[in-house]
């Protein structure tokens, strides 16, 4: 895992964070900056919004509002000017249930430069711009199809959605002979085209907005039908230019054959992240069916204890493991413990079983953790998402956690 990958871990992370925040009513106050914005002109606005503030109707809103204003012009003061991307602050009081609220503060600076200024109270906060730069820039387009049935969709970076599915009605061969043969094949045949164009226009409508940014497009399906309606021309020219040769056998054409064409694409999508990750997963599960176990641990203790003697050549970690890596420590009588607790059960203070003195509390996210302990060993780290069946199993059947050896120890 590089710095960068870290580092997108972690913003990814804060937002979470910052989208799960609610308030009671419009409390939360989200302020992006964009680069080269005066900071004078950001801080005029603000004095007015105070001023207009103290309309509010609602006596508690009215306070956390001004409170947050305040806040937000005592962090903005901080900079002369802002960083080269810009810089966006969340300030303001969440509801944290049975009638109780607490004050929260977020300043992000993002990893691409922001385009507009923004200012929004609202009882969320203002997310979206910063989501958008989580996003994969590589597109694909997905199409499956065969003569009675398409569905076209998007690959963009792990994740495959679904644009639309269409039903052909176009009619089975007719078992007559004859004239009427011809006829109804004839009918077939036109219901057939007619049934491409209409899949035609319908990647027309989704591909073209994205032409782009769009790396190519796979095609996909049973039978003779994906060459036939690709070499005929139904696709838009432009979008021609993007389709990716060979065409992939599919035994589906709904959603699933999406799913298929992407894994029968496998070397074209190599570069991209999610083939990368279950293909590594695969050779974690590949090594554990082996009736040794082979080269593959798992369960946090026993992949700490390899870790820790440089065994691991490649650690894979969910990023979705809700876990926190606590450490308490008292100043008094020199107590220490370290344990690893699901987010929800970690405590806000705690006694020293010790002396009885209170301890000192310090929490880490596992993943940030157990990397940088991975890193000082040598250890290659590869952030699993779950977006993935490997990735979904890797969570669910293996904590989260789990590496691949670089060679067998006893154990």
């Amino acid at each position: 895992m590089t710095d960068s990958q870290l580092a997108r871990y972690i913003f990814k992370k804060k937002l979470d964070e910052i989208k799960a925040c609610r308030g009671r009513a419009t409390e939360l106050i989200t302020l992006y900056v964009p680069p080269g914005r005066q900071i004078s002109d950001v801080l005029n606005y603000l004095r007015n919004e105070y001023a207009q503030s103290s309309n509010i109707k609602s006596r508690t809103t009215r306070k956390n509002v001004m409170w947050a204003i305040e806040s937000l012009m005592n962090k903005v003061k901080t900079y002369k000017e802002p960083p080269p991307n810009g810089v966006v602050f969340f300030v303001g009081t969440k509801a944290v249930g049975a009638d109780q609220s607490e004050p929260v503060s977020f300043v992000i600076e993002p990893p691409e430069p922001i385009n507009t200024y923004m200012y929004r109270c609202d009882s969320f906060f203002y997310t979206e711009p910063l989501e958008d730069m989580l996003l994969e820039k590589d597109l694909y387009g997905l199409v499956v199809i065969d003569r009675a049935e398409a569905t076209v969709g998007f690959l963009q970076g792990k994740r495959i959605t679904v644009v639309k599915n269409k039903q052909s009605l176009v009619p089975s061969k007719h078992g007559r002979g004859g004239q009427s043969q011809h006829r109804f094949e004839r009918l077939i045949e036109q219901a057939a085209h007619e049934f491409y164009v209409k899949v035609a226009d319908i990647c027309a409508e989704a591909f073209l907005p994205h032409l782009s940014n769009l790396k190519g497009i796979l095609v996909g399906g049973p039978g003779a039908t994906k060459e036939y309606f690709i070499n005929e021309g139904y696709l838009h020219h432009e979008l021609m230019k993007k389709v990716i040769k060979p065409f992939f056998d599919t035994g589906y054409t709904d959603e699933y054959g999406l799913k298929e064409l992407v894994e029968k694409a496998s070397e074209v999508l190599a570069d991209l992240d999610l083939m990368k990750e279950k293909k590594l997963v695969q050779r974690f599960l590949n090594e554990v069916r082996k009736p040794d176990g082979g080269l593959a641990v798992y369960g946090e203790k026993e992949v700490r204890d390899c870790l820790e003697n440089g065994y691991i050549d490649t650690l894979l970690i969910s990023e979705a493991n809700q876990k926190m890596r606590v450490n308490l420590s008292c100043k008094y009588c020199g107590y220490k413990e370290e344990k690893t607790l699901p987010k929800e059960l970690v405590p806000s203070n705690a006694s020293c079983p010790t002396c009885n003195a209170v301890v000192e509390i310090k929490t880490t996210d596992i993943v940030e953790e157990i990397s940088k302990v991975a890193e000082n060993y040598g250890t290659k780290v590869e952030i699993i998402s779950e977006e993935s069946e490997e990735g979904k199993m890797l969570l669910n059947a293996f904590g989260g956690i789990a590496g691949i050896l670089r060679y067998a120890v006893s154990r």
